[in-house]
């Protein structure tokens, strides 16, 4: 069985992440020590008691779920044996998973990642002031009509609006300017949208605006470059593997203003063989896409200590 190990990205924050983690498993305890001693913050009670306002701040999010992700990985180490280099075909994270991914695969220290995702977050919320941009889903169009439809409103009002996120057929998000997201929406619908929407976020990730917030990456990872990965990581921007450094920091900058290209990464994993997807972190928001995407493939979720045990006897009963 070929596997995966995948990493989410933000929307999959809730309260009490990972406090199960912590409470059960020593390794992975450590993880959210470290983690809070890098960022000179208690960031482990955030996530374990809020409040979830604070807790969905893009600077608190993004290097939380990176915790809790790495702190479930940590587990399956220590509990189950697992070893990525001889487990694991590929990592790949959505987004802000891409670091969590490289992470896991010996590219980043947890520390170094923790910071970087605290600058990467507060990057991206100063890049655009409040109430300027928006993103919004549609829902029942391919890619290509997705594109169409917010290639159109940014020319039709002068503003930027592109596909941020290519999630699973028929679940594509677009960012930019809010006046042009708008009229994404109403020619997304005019193009047979089963469904179309604003989405209650804090900034318009993924898109041109995000240009300042690039910029600060590109400083950060300068000084910060990652390694090379025990594993290739199939990255957001290219939806194939990379295991270049200078690669992979390349594509890290480019990812903040570019689309995430989720659909097109699983179905290249699969391409490659990939047979079983282990989501690894807060929530199931990945597992439900790969289901979309990979039709017939075993999909795991790992983030409380009964996914931890489950995983050992699947594992164990594998061929």
């Amino acid at each position: 069985m070929t596997t995966a190990f995948i990493f989410p990205g933000q929307g999959s924050q809730s309260v009490g992440m990972g406090k199960a983690l912590f409470e059960n498993f020593p390794a992975a305890r450590a993880v959210f020590e470290q983690c809070d001693e890098a960022l000179s913050q208690r960031l482990s009670a955030l996530m374990f008691e809020g409040p979830e306002a604070e807790l969905t701040l893009t600077r608190n999010a993004q290097p939380a779920l990176m915790t809790v992700s790495l702190a479930a990985l940590k587990a399956l180490q220590a509990e189950c044996g697992l070893d990525l280099a001889r487990d694991a075909a590929f990592v790949a994270g959505h987004s802000l998973g891409e670091y969590s991914a490289l992470c896991a695969a010996g590219a980043f220290d947890i520390s170094d990642a923790a910071r970087l995702l605290r600058l990467r977050g507060e990057a991206m919320q100063k890049a655009v002031a409040p109430g300027e941009g928006a993103m919004a889903a549609l829902l029942g169009l391919d890619a290509a009509a997705a594109t169409a439809a917010a290639a159109e409103a940014a020319a039709d009002t002068g503003k930027v609006c592109q596909v941020a996120n290519d999630n699973a057929p028929g679940q594509v998000v677009v960012s930019g300017a809010k006046a042009a997201v708008e009229l994404a929406i109403e020619n997304a619908k005019k193009r047979g949208a089963r469904r179309a929407m604003l989405l209650p976020v804090s900034a318009p990730f993924h898109c041109a605006l995000m240009q300042p917030a690039a910029d600060v990456m590109a400083g950060a990872l300068a000084e910060r470059s990652p390694g090379v990965p025990l594993i290739p990581i199939v990255a957001n921007m290219e939806a194939w593997s990379l295991t270049d450094p200078n690669a992979i920091r390349d594509s890290l900058v480019r990812q903040v203003t570019g689309t995430v290209r989720w659909r097109e990464s699983v179905e290249h994993m699969a391409s490659q063989g990939v047979t079983r997807f282990v989501e690894v972190g807060s929530g199931k928001v990945l597992a439900g896409l790969v289901k979309r995407i990979a039709e017939g493939a075993t999909v795991l979720n790992v983030g409380v200590p009964a996914d931890v045990a489950a995983f050992s006897a699947t594992t164990e009963a594998a061929p």
